[in-house]
């Protein structure tokens, strides 16, 4: 799938969402729930960051790569940035990265999908 059908499919799915909300519960309170959960969204988005930061400095103290770390800490960040992006679809795949165990599983599919593709060369640190 091209990069290009979720960029297109999102906003229009976005837009008629907050038409058949914002007629339902009417717009102010259509403007408070996307002002709630964006800064909802960056609290937890804040909360996940530092908790993944700990995790990588802890991985790096004990000399280890912090391969998985980082890959939470980009979907952290991806999360946050959608989180604060206003739209209903955007929040809840942004709460989904937020939660530790999809995080984990995302990372464990692509890692399975990325394997082989890569060559990966270790470097001895100097002693």
């Amino acid at each position: 799938m091209s990069l290009a059908v979720p960029f297109v499919l999102v906003p229009i799915l976005e837009i008629i969402l907050f038409v058949v909300v914002g007629q339902r519960i009417g717009i102010w309170p259509l403007v408070l729930v996307i002002v709630v959960t964006g800064v909802l969204g960056a609290v937890i988005a804040r909360r996940q960051g530092a908790g993944v930061l700990l995790a990588a400095r802890k991985r790096l103290a004990g000399g280890e790569f912090p391969g998985p770390e980082l890959a939470h800490g980009a979907m952290v960040l991806v999360g946050g940035v959608l989180l604060i992006t206003p739209g209903f679809v955007t929040d809840v795949i942004g709460f989904l990265l937020m939660v530790p165990a999809v995080r984990e599983s995302l990372r464990r599919w692509g890692k399975r999908r990325l394997r082989g593709r890569f060559r990966v060369i270790e470097i001895e640190p100097d002693q």
